[in-house]
């Protein structure tokens, strides 16, 4: 998929750095020509000829390089490649592409380019969740660039929390999604998933059997149209597909939050079985059994988070796509969800017990939509996937 295509390489100063040479030489091992710019802040983490020895190519660093202007220009190398790719691209980066700044090589072929941005965040926690750096990631995604990751995870200055720059990997299956040609290439899509726990107390949560599988398999299948995924997923049983942007939550609140911050979009899929209730007041404590009887758990609902964003008005994606487990009367129920919610679609399925659907690895869906209710055969979640990807496809390309 790799072959003969050339990838002009950004490597921004950060201590991910190292990545990107386990990262240049996978992409060479698959066929690419990988172009290294280094900038300056990014020779004090990896020294230019290890980018060199691994890339066999020479490294560019420089903007007033006068022999390189001559024979190049850095317009022609901005251009010539099939994709720029920085990795990592750190907060100071990010910012500068934003404003459009152009003071150094690296941020004046990114303005220069007229092929697309893949960026692979990488910074401290803290960095990555501070306002200036949200606008600057809505900004970007407005602009077209695309973004795999960041990661939650430990990092080096012994924080934790997103900020990890995603692993090789998850960014080779971003460069190759970039470069197939799929329909959903330029496309933005958030994708909700798995259960949602919502706390009793430090060890007690009320949640439901959700796997998180058809949300997985939905991803990945966009993925492989050419879509960029923001997945947000609770505390799901099945890992996240490959190539999507992880957000991991854990109640409904914090998907809500994730959901917001995820925006703008082209289209939003409302696969988790997010919990309706939760406790009014999470004791802090681990709640004993008494001589007293048993504890009264006051309930108070969830936010409802498919028609917040089905009912935003401006800034709504064109497509809004939610899900509805049902036991009984499951076209019924669906569709007077698709007209309560204001959503575009559900996807509506028998959850029963004797179904096996939930948790398992098939399913058979209803497709309710404004003109019609459709029956979709029983199949793998896989190819469930597949064909919903494919829909909305057909849609966002008409």
């Amino acid at each position: 998929m790799l072959a003969q295509k050339r990838i002009l390489l950004i490597i921004g100063g950060g201590i991910a750095a190292y990545k990107s040479l386990d990262l240049i030489r996978r992409l060479r091992d698959r066929g690419a020509e990988v172009v290294p710019v280094l900038t300056r802040a990014g020779e004090e983490f990896v020294k230019p000829l290890s980018v060199s020895a691994l890339a066999a190519h020479k490294v560019y660093r420089d903007l007033f390089d006068l022999t390189d202007e001559a024979e190049m220009g850095h317009i022609q190398l901005s251009r010539s490649a099939d994709l720029v790719v920085v990795a990592p691209a750190t907060a100071d980066m990010m910012g500068r592409m934003a404003g459009g700044l152009a003071n150094d090589l690296a941020s004046t072929l990114l303005m220069a380019t007229d092929k697309p941005v893949l960026i692979a965040p990488a910074m401290n926690v803290r960095m990555w969740e501070h306002p200036a750096t949200q606008r600057n990631r809505e900004q970007l995604a407005a602009d077209g660039i695309r973004f795999v990751g960041p990661e939650a995870g430990s990092m080096a200055c012994g924080e934790y929390g997103p900020g990890r720059m995603a692993e090789v990997a998850q960014i080779i299956d971003a460069i190759e999604a970039e470069l197939t040609a799929g329909p959903l290439v330029g496309k933005r899509v958030l994708v909700t998933s798995g259960p949602t726990h919502e706390p009793i107390d430090p060890v007690r949560y009320i949640a439901n059997r959700s796997s998180g599988a058809q949300g997985s398999a939905l991803g990945q299948a966009l993925v492989a149209l050419g879509a960029e995924v923001v997945f947000v997923t609770g505390p799901a049983d099945v890992p996240p597909p490959k190539g999507v942007q992880v957000v991991r939550v854990q109640t409904a609140r914090e998907m809500q939050q994730a959901v917001q911050q995820a925006l703008p979009v082209d289209a939003a899929v409302f696969a988790a079985a997010v919990a309706d209730w939760r406790v009014a007041t999470a004791s802090d404590h681990k709640m004993k059994k008494t001589a007293g009887g048993l504890p009264v758990l006051e309930l108070e609902e969830n936010p409802d988070i498919l028609a917040g964003v089905a009912q935003m008005g401006a800034g709504r994606p064109r497509l809004v796509i939610g899900f509805a487990a049902e036991t009984e009367n499951v076209t019924e129920y669906a569709a007077a969800k698709r007209r309560r919610k204001g959503c575009d679609w559900i996807v509506a399925n028998d959850v029963s017990p004797e179904t096996g659907i939930m948790g398992g690895s098939e399913n058979a869906v209803v497709l309710v939509t404004e003109e019609n209710a459709e029956p979709w055969p029983r199949m793998s979640k896989s190819e469930v996937g597949r064909r919903l990807a494919a829909r909305i496809a057909e849609t966002l390309g008409s």
